[in-house]
């Protein structure tokens, strides 16, 4: 079985109170963290998830709110769990660069230090599929912030599918990616457009007949969606959610 813990389900301003981006895959052969935002330490450790659990990270883009939280992970597994398995860290072209740099930045080096685990990484392209420990990723791109390197992400488990936009405006070749995933977690920061580069509920509601999934999840909710009793017939994610496959 698959199963996906929602960590963390907030734009970047954790909005309604909840935590920036990360999902944990419980796939058959392993555990996989979709995002690592800022605050996902205080989400594992809210949620009881060892940090052992995981066997590799996954970056759709890079903006804090989805791979800051990456240099204090690495810390965590080094001194409070003397973790030895490997740590691999996967996302879009320059991923090594960009958590080096982030590591620099908030005083956390990666550098000179004497890791007891290694920390692997490796970069994926749009349209091709890798091996990610124990997933296979095919990530695409999407509508956002070109510097930071924007992508959605499909994920197979083995024996389940599911699909996550990253942060993303519409394009029509969404619905395409989408398509036939067991699990469709889809950003929706907005209640009505407003920002190119985010999704919005009335968007969505519009192009509902374009989506041939399973459960579609909206997610990356920002302040006026989390305060909407009405979501138009969507299923929206929140903190410690377990949606199984």
């Amino acid at each position: 079985m698959t199963e996906v813990l929602c960590i963390g389900t907030s734009d970047a301003f954790g909005s309604g109170g909840r935590r920036q981006s990360a999902y944990l895959v419980r796939a058959p052969a392993g555990g996989v963290l979709v995002d690592c935002g800022t605050t996902t330490g205080t989400g594992l450790a809210a949620l009881g998830v060892a940090r052992d659990e995981l066997d590799a990270v996954l970056v759709s883009h890079f903006h804090a709110d989805h791979f800051g939280g990456i240099p204090l992970l690495l810390l965590a597994a080094q001194y409070l769990d003397t973790r030895v398995k490997p740590l691999r860290i996967a996302g879009p072209r320059d991923v090594e660069r960009r958590v080096r740099a982030a590591a620099v930045a908030l005083g956390h080096t990666i550098e000179g230090q004497d890791w007891s685990f290694p920390i692997l990484f490796q970069e994926l392209s749009p349209g091709r599929e890798s091996a990610v420990g124990p997933v296979v990723v095919t990530p695409f791109e999407t509508r956002h912030s070109p510097d930071s390197h924007p992508h959605g992400l499909a994920i197979g488990t083995g024996t389940r599918r599911l699909v996550y936009s990253g942060d993303t405006g519409w394009f029509d070749g969404l619905p395409r990616h989408a398509k036939g995933a067991d699990l469709f977690l889809c950003e929706c920061t907005l209640a009505h457009p407003s920002f190119e580069y985010h999704l919005s509920l009335e968007e969505l509601a519009a192009q509902r007949h374009r989506f041939d999934c399973g459960r579609m999840l909206l997610t990356h909710l920002g302040e006026e969606m989390r305060s909407l009793t009405d979501h138009l017939g969507f299923e929206v994610a929140d903190d410690g959610m377990v949606v199984k496959l």
